[in-house]
């Protein structure tokens, strides 16, 4: 039984993955497991590196080698050096004089895999290996082909095979471990990682990874009594944490609490352990502890900023904002630690800024914005937050000096135009709406979601300016690309009722909107006032009351419309009712 949602902290945050690679140390306190997503995908890699330590000599049978011996010194030069094609021409050389040199065999079969021949490179290594089946070179970079080509059956039974030759090769253990947790075969995983345990010894890695195996099979109990017995023979701060964070699912804080103290005493700067502690203090409500644990971790400079971003967010995200308010001063002083000790970390700033936001403090926020976006100038993620840090502070004029300036950076980022357009249009700059709608359609191709957003910006702002001609234009434009786009339609067919002409196109544009919404209010309304329009009243009162419902009720407009249409049905009584309201909406700014 684990602890919901007490814990904010996703643990997993400074823990080892389930993947293993790490190298085997003659004893093993010296073991430092290093964790990796090491996957059959990006195993080409680790394997042509280590060919590079490797040289021809001691990959090639002398015996066979009578000839070429120096142009394959040659071919391996050109190869380490890169240059693929040239070292694979001299190679081509090499077989045609010793046919059975099965070492250019296997380094044209590296230069084809480097090339992205994989047809060509098994060819070779495949050859390789028949002549000599004894090199594990050979058959292991055979296997490592066939999982770059998808073909885990083939690799996983070449690793099986190469283990039974060289049983003493931890890197083939690591391995197929590996090929086994991808393919979810968790029993054969586990019992590699036995055998490795068997060979070499334990170790962190190898204990986490059972525990992590036992985990994704639901055997919780199973997982931790691993690590419980590892702890009894080995003092580890990570498997300590580990076990902390278990005592702490279970509701038993005081022992979570020795578990963390553990593994601080044997690695005061053990991430995991300070933020389980801290973790532990806050969820017990002892919080003058829990900001004392806390700040020791976020001024450790040698524990992942990621990680402390993540949690401070986590925090000030997802707890009662009550919560953060009542201690203000203690995650300010907080803030500042993790910003003292990652002075330069976009992470951290970030956190903070968002902190700042979310505290009301939005000047603060956008001062933080500001100075990511100087670390990181190429950076559009921060660009973008400090536009809208600014366009939540209404301050329109730096809305578009920002967006303005990112467009010099980033010219073909529609994103930033459309934040200079909401500037420009808030601050009834509408030429400078058309001329950034304008830059729009030449980016955008013409039939675009962009290509209908210009112009429907362009509708409405040539509207404003009076211009109903262009007004129009732009309409049909979009209607060209969109014929049935509702906010064009609804708004073309509300101007051609204010001028009362073409109320046949008006209702039939209209009509489109209901059909498509029967529950938006603006459109409802639009096509009531063109039924009254036209001497309808009465088929027109049935949409008007449908509007109040959905939100009618709080436009102006829309409850004198509905006025004007009682009163045509002499329901005056009423009708003044919705004037009186349809006032104090306006007194309210509500239009």
């Amino acid at each position: 039984m684990f602890r919901k949602s007490d814990n904010l902290l996703d643990m997993s945050l400074f823990r080892f993955g389930m993947v293993i690679d790490y190298d085997i140390p003659e004893k093993r306190n010296d073991m430092k497991p290093n964790i990796t997503a090491l996957t059959v995908k990006n195993l080409l890699t680790v394997l042509v590196a280590l060919t590079l330590t490797i040289t021809a000599s001691a990959q090639t049978r002398a015996a066979k080698v009578v000839n070429g011996d120096g142009l394959l010194i040659d071919a391996v030069q050109e190869y380490e050096n890169g240059n693929w094609k040239k070292a694979s021409t001299i190679l081509d050389e090499i077989i045609k004089m010793v046919p059975e040199n099965d070492a250019a065999y296997y380094y044209r079969g590296l230069c084809s895999m480097r090339l992205n021949n994989a047809t060509g490179a098994e060819k070779d290594l495949k050859h390789a290996v028949a002549l000599d089946s004894t090199n594990y070179w050979y058959r292991y970079m055979l296997a490592g082909l066939y999982g770059m080509t998808g073909r885990t059956v083939l690799t996983t039974d070449m690793y099986e095979s190469l283990l039974k030759d060289f049983p003493k090769k931890g890197d083939l253990y690591y391995s197929l471990a590996n090929l086994y947790i991808n393919q979810q075969q968790y029993d054969k995983a586990l019992s590699t990682i036995r055998d490795i345990e068997t060979q070499f010894g334990k170790s962190d890695g190898t204990v986490m990874t059972k525990f992590n195996i036992l985990r994704q099979q639901n055997k919780n109990e199973e997982a931790f009594k691993e690590l419980e017995e590892y702890n009894k023979e080995y003092s580890s701060p990570q498997v300590l944490s580990i076990l902390g964070d278990y005592e702490m699912g279970m509701y038993n804080d005081s022992t979570a609490l020795a578990y963390y103290n553990e593994a601080l005493s044997i690695d005061r700067s053990c991430s995991p352990a300070l933020l389980g502690k801290a973790e532990a203090y806050r969820i017990t409500r002892k919080y003058p502890q829990y900001f004392e644990a806390l700040d020791e971790l976020m001024a450790d400079r040698s524990a992942p900023s990621e990680g402390k971003a993540n949690y401070l967010q986590a925090i000030i995200r997802q707890t009662d904002p009550r919560f953060i308010k009542s201690f203000q001063h203690q995650f300010d002083s907080t803030m500042t630690v993790a910003m003292d000790a990652h002075p330069s970390d976009s992470l951290i700033m970030e956190t903070a800024g968002l902190y700042y936001f979310l505290t009301d403090r939005k000047p603060e926020a956008a001062g933080m914005f500001r100075q990511i976006t100087k670390l990181n100038p190429d950076s559009k993620g921060a660009m973008a937050s400090y536009i809208q840090i600014l366009a939540y502070m209404q301050d329109w004029k730096q809305v578009v000096a920002v967006s303005d300036s990112a467009l010099t950076k980033f010219p073909d980022e529609i994103g930033f135009i459309d934040y200079a357009n909401a500037g420009e249009f808030n601050l009834k700059n509408y030429k400078g709406v058309i001329a950034n709608c304008e830059k729009m359609l030449r980016i955008a191709p013409r039939d675009s979601a962009v290509a209908v957003t210009a112009w429907s910006m362009m509708g409405d702002v040539y509207h404003l300016m009076n211009d109903t001609p262009k007004a129009y234009k732009a309409y049909d434009n979009v209607l060209k690309i969109a014929p049935g786009y509702a906010p064009v339609l609804n708004n073309y067919a509300y101007y051609l009722s204010e001028e009362g002409k073409k109320l046949k196109k008006a209702y039939s544009m209209s009509k489109k909107t209901v059909e498509a919404e029967p529950d938006n209010a603006t459109y409802l309304d639009t096509f009531g006032w063109i039924l009254y329009l036209q001497g309808k009243a009465l088929e027109a009162k049935p949409f008007f009351k449908h509007a109040m419902l959905y939100g009618g009720k709080d436009s102006a407009t829309i409850l004198n419309h509905y006025a004007a249409v009682l009163e045509a049905l002499g329901e005056n009584d009423l009708a003044k009712v919705y004037r009186q309201q349809a006032k104090n909406k306006a007194a309210e700014g509500q239009e």
